[in-house]
């Protein structure tokens, strides 16, 4: 069988796999190309979005072939488990959900939708392509994204990689794609193409940066040039222990006002940093001010980014 996209968007560019398949049959973990997207026991495939910013705007969950639907549920809040308490979900981990079957043993769920988002209910036919709700923030988790499970015979599968094994270390067969017996259509194959780490959101805070505030976009606005504060952030997933991570914030004359440079020490599914300076009386200069972030890894580019804000 073969499964479609199970989430309106494009991968690379406004939606990532924060997570994949755990490969490890240990307590450790490892997805399918031998990286650490993934953690302990996780069976799915979470495709996440950029910002909470972007889920309130409404992403779309599909269903990834055409089947029957046999379960669902609605009405969890879109909280983050970091704020509710896991002891309060009650054994709703998924939060807000639909599971289809599509026959001789084929059973897909897609998790953590957003409350009240749910389209579909038991028993109804669903096509390949068909709505069945809006990515959320439900449940066990810390950011807004769809967990896609599939299950054969009550097996949970890897879509990337169902049958094949990883090497145990990141030796150079590993895969940066989907194997031969991908279950994705094979018209996914390359646009699913294994990315280990990739910038989520960056931008300018007029206050000492809130990782909250960024993923809700309320940094948008811009600055001023009486702001007390200016901070270039940015968001990232994937970052490796070893890695090199550099911000800096050039000013209106291109010189380098701002920087910061540090060695990552720890394997990070996402990670916020940000570089700042308050205002020493007077106003920020006007012009154009480019905030930059490089993640160095091997001494190649992991990860880079570049924003411009103009100030008045």
């Amino acid at each position: 069988m073969r499964f479609a996209l199970p989430i309106r968007c494009t991968p690379g560019e406004d939606c990532f796999v924060q997570n994949h398949v755990d490969r490890d049959p240990g307590s450790g973990w490892r997805d399918f190309a031998c990286g650490h997207l993934s953690y302990d026991g996780h069976k799915g495939t979470d495709f996440r979005v950029r910002s909470l910013a972007r889920m309130e705007q409404g992403v779309e969950v599909l269903a990834a072939a055409p089947g029957v639907v046999v379960g669902m549920r609605d009405g969890e809040p879109d909280v983050s488990v970091r704020e509710r308490g896991r002891e309060n979900l009650r054994g709703r981990d998924a939060g807000n959900g639909v599971r289809i079957d599509h026959g001789d043993g084929w059973v897909t769920q897609y998790s953590h939708l957003k409350k009240g988002s749910v389209r579909v209910r038991p028993g109804q036919r669903v096509r390949a392509g068909e709505v069945l709700g809006l990515v959320g923030l439900s449940g066990n988790t810390e950011f807004p994204h769809v967990d896609f499970v599939i299950n054969k015979d009550g097996r949970a599968l890897d879509p990337y990689a169902p049958a094949s094994q990883p090497p145990a270390d990141a030796a150079p067969g590993c895969a940066q794609g989907p194997a031969a017996d991908t279950l994705w259509r094979g018209d996914l194959v390359e646009l699913l193409r294994y990315r280990a780490t990739d910038v989520l959101i960056a931008g300018f805070a007029p206050e000492e940066a809130d990782r909250g505030k960024a993923q809700r976009g309320e940094y948008e606005e811009g600055l001023g040039g009486d702001s007390p504060v200016l901070v270039f952030f940015v968001e990232s997933f994937g970052a490796r222990r070893g890695d090199r991570e550099r911000l800096e914030v050039t000013g209106p004359n291109g010189r380098r006002i701002l920087e910061r440079e540090r060695v990552i020490e720890n394997n990070l599914a996402a990670h916020f940093a940000y570089v700042g300076r308050r205002l020493r009386g007077g106003r920020w200069p006007e012009g154009e001010y480019v905030g930059r972030y490089r993640l160095l890894r091997d001494g190649a580019v992991a990860a880079q980014t570049e924003r411009r804000i103009t100030v008045r």
